[in-house]
């Protein structure tokens, strides 16, 4: 079994940027929406990713931004990929390309919205969140298994992970990579260095059972 890859996700400032590396996180994530507790200004992330330890990836979090915003965005914080968590038409996504393309899980959607992205060329990855991104609230994640028979490109699981249930989603989906944001928060946009460690420990023991 391939292990698990862990994106830490809403991260604002270099400490806990040190503390998700430290943890053994293979990514961080910068939100750039605005409207976000965990928005970071491309300045700011910038210069964390400038200071982190070679071979960590980082992901800029995009939501129905105009490619022009898109743009400016990146020229400031090229990061070494791009997610986008909206309603982006194929145009954008082709803009944007490559991507890791967000889907909120909804029975009667979600698989219309796989074999979407699973075709589109311009996508590389596919994030399934929960119903209500950024709220922290997971979906039964029993109810995805029959939707990912047919899809070959690397799924990424977030949508209400933290330590304590995030070992369970490995076992039934196993996932290529968990995200996590408000799991690992001690309040709202401001994250905890320990439950980050305890996520990880979480993920490597759910990994290290699933080759037992």
């Amino acid at each position: 079994m391939p292990r698990t890859r862990i994106k830490i996700c809403g991260i604002r400032d270099y400490d806990t940027a040190l503390a998700a590396v430290e943890a053994g996180a293979d990514a961080i994530g910068f939100i750039f929406v605005r409207s976000s507790p965990r928005y970071i200004e491309p300045e700011a992330a910038a210069e964390i990713m400038a200071s982190l330890p070679p071979l960590v990836s980082t992901v800029g979090v995009f939501m129905n931004m105009p490619i022009d915003g898109f743009s400016d965005v990146e020229e400031l914080c090229p990061t070494n990929y791009t997610q986008l968590h909206g309603d982006e038409d194929a145009e954008l996504i082709e803009a944007c390309a490559p991507v890791i393309k967000g889907v909120r899980f909804a029975p009667a959607s979600i698989a219309s919205d796989l074999a979407r992205f699973e075709k589109d060329d311009n996508v590389e990855a596919i994030l399934i969140d929960g119903p209500t991104p950024g709220e922290g609230v997971p979906f039964q994640w029993s109810d995805l298994t029959p939707h990912l028979d047919n899809i070959a490109k690397p799924v990424f699981l977030a949508g209400g992970l933290n330590p304590a249930n995030v070992g369970d989603a490995i076992r039934i989906l196993a996932p290529y990579a968990v995200d996590v944001s408000s799991g690992v928060e001690r309040e709202r946009g401001v994250k905890d260095p320990e439950l980050i460690a305890a996520f990880c420990e979480a993920v490597r023991r759910a990994d290290a059972e699933s080759e037992a």
